[in-house]
């Protein structure tokens, strides 16, 4: 049987949809299979309370790349962001608060200390340095560490020398940051900046979110860097607001995919990877049709490809082994609240910026430590993290008139709970425990949640396909990053057998909503495929 197609997208989340777009405008014939009957993956806007609707899972912008927005033309096609009037606000359980953002962030941070906020410009300037760095390798392949002689070693020593010459126009100091972000812990490269717990708690959260650690865990200041890749409306590092929430922006990515030509197919799952000759040719949907295609692409965690879409003999084993030990897991307990009111901060009452920005309810790097400690003992922390946004104060479609939503995204809470026991039967007492949370720093807020929407790590991972709730398809760890995401070998997009090809984040350069695997594995099987 021939193939009636030129690729296959498994998974119609926001890669799989970003590299059907490509593919399309190179001129082949793509199809997108989908198993849920909306596309998006967890960048989803659904109602989750009558007249309420808010992201399900992914919940705030900033990592999209500008080349994806500009080449899918997504804000034709009706994508709008818009910039949160502060940054991040930071409740301390003793009254006091910080607040940052565009031209306050410094004066807020020397009311805890004058030499933190003098110190700050530096820690800034280095940062973005590496910053502008690295996010110009995120739309470029890694050196790909493969055993195919020097014919396939060649263009990858040419690329090791093009990042060599880019780390090498930085100084000696910002090249020993890089080093050390890569693998040191947050709070470590925190302290040698600041003194004071406000400050290093706003950006030592970055280094947890999405991240079961603690912010002293080596390797945690590398999470901290993938955070500040962003970049919204042309202003680096700002985080915003995608009116209509994040299903906005898939559905944005939907059109321009249609647009191109892609055919979606929405409530068709993928139950296998047929392989033949040791090639990957078709698959058999969840209705038990076989369709074939000249590339497979496949949209999911690389775990749940290998070890769920192929039968364990056609994958060789070097994958196999290190799938096994894939480290998947995000401590990440996501909750949706519909609101009748506005909470009001005991730290800073009334109505402001500062209900736009992201509330960070974690008062310093050692509470957050305390909470990780307490997760891997008990299952979830009783003192647990909290980030929430109120998408609705820049956003009133999201919610009735005077009404308003809220989304809370908590840590820190065991991928696979002790002991045998199941999310199942925990998930509305770990719910209750983070709403009671956000009421101790803004009471009355528990009297004012008219409805909520509850995903725990499991319902992560049932919903979307997120492996013990993780939110980057695989931690972000040195040994997950780059060259080694999902493995060697296998950094420049082309799976373990011909014909198969990975476009997820659990590929270069990882997590969030960016847009650039799907960008980078379209050039891939473009490349093979001409």
């Amino acid at each position: 049987m021939t193939a009636t197609h030129d690729a296959i997208l498994i998974g119609a989340g926001h890669n799989g949809l970003v590299c059907a777009t490509y593919l399309a405008k190179a001129g082949l014939k793509v199809l997108v299979l989908e198993r849920r009957d909306v596309v998006g993956g967890a960048a989803v806007t659904e109602e989750f309370h009558p007249g309420f609707r808010n992201s399900v899972a992914s919940y705030t912008v900033s990592l999209l790349q500008p080349k994806v927005i500009n080449d899918l033309e997504l804000e034709k096609h009706g994508l709008k962001v818009v910039l949160r009037r502060a940054n991040n606000f930071l409740p301390r359980p003793d009254g006091s608060y910080l607040l940052t953002g565009a031209g306050r962030t410094r004066e807020e941070v020397a009311k805890f200390s004058r030499r933190d906020a003098d110190a700050l410009p530096e820690y800034e300037r280095r940062l973005d340095a590496i910053a502008d760095v690295l996010r110009a390798l995120a739309l470029e392949p890694p050196p790909n560490v493969s055993d195919g002689g020097w014919l396939k070693a060649l263009p990858e020593l040419v690329r090791a020398g093009k990042l060599g010459k880019r780390l090498g126009a930085l100084d000696a100091a910002l090249r020993n940051d890089l080093l050390d972000l890569f693998t040191i812990s947050a709070a470590e490269y925190l302290d040698r900046f600041f003194e004071s717990e406000p400050i290093k708690a706003v950006l030592g959260f970055d280094g947890v979110v999405g991240n079961y650690a603690s912010p002293w865990t080596p390797g945690s200041a590398y999470v901290l860097l993938h955070h500040v890749f962003g970049e919204v409306n042309g202003v680096k590092g700002a985080w915003g607001h995608a009116i209509g929430g994040m299903g906005a922006i898939t559905q944005a990515m939907a059109k321009s995919a249609m647009a191109a030509g892609v055919e979606i197919r929405t409530g068709c799952g993928v139950r296998e990877v047929v392989v033949e000759g040791g090639r990957a040719v078709g698959v058999v949907t969840s209705a038990s049709d076989t369709v074939r295609a000249r590339a497979i692409v496949a949209n999911v965690n690389p775990k749940l490809l290998y070890e769920q879409l192929l039968a364990p003999v056609a994958v060789p084993e070097p994958t196999r082994e290190r799938m096994r030990n894939w480290r998947c897991g995000s401590g990440t307990f996501r909750m949706n609240v519909a609101l009748d009111r506005l909470p009001d901060f005991t730290a800073l009452p009334g109505e402001g910026d500062h209900l736009t920005a992201g509330i960070i309810l974690a008062s310093s790097l050692d509470y957050m430590d305390r909470a990780y400690l307490d997760a891997r003992a008990h299952g979830w922390s009783r003192e647990p993290i909290v980030e929430m946004l109120i998408p609705s104060t820049l956003d009133d479609s999201l919610a009735p008139a005077g009404r308003h939503v809220a989304s809370l995204f908590c840590q820190h809470v065991a991928p696979v709970l002790p002991n045998g026991a199941s999310w199942d039967d925990h998930r509305e007492e770990v719910a209750d425990l983070m709403i009671d949370t956000v009421d101790r720093y803004a009471p009355g807020f528990k009297a004012s949640v008219l409805g909520r929407q509850i995903k725990s790590p499991l319902d992560l991972e049932r919903d979307f396909g997120l492996i013990g709730g993780d939110i980057f398809h695989g931690a972000l760890s040195l040994n997950q990053l780059f060259s080694a995401r999902p493995m060697l070998g296998q950094a420049n997009y082309r799976g373990a057998l011909p014909g198969l090809y990975l476009c997820g984040a659990g590929t270069h350069p990882g997590g969030g909503v960016t847009g650039a695997p799907g960008h980078n594995a379209a050039r891939a099987v473009v490349t093979d495929l001409r």
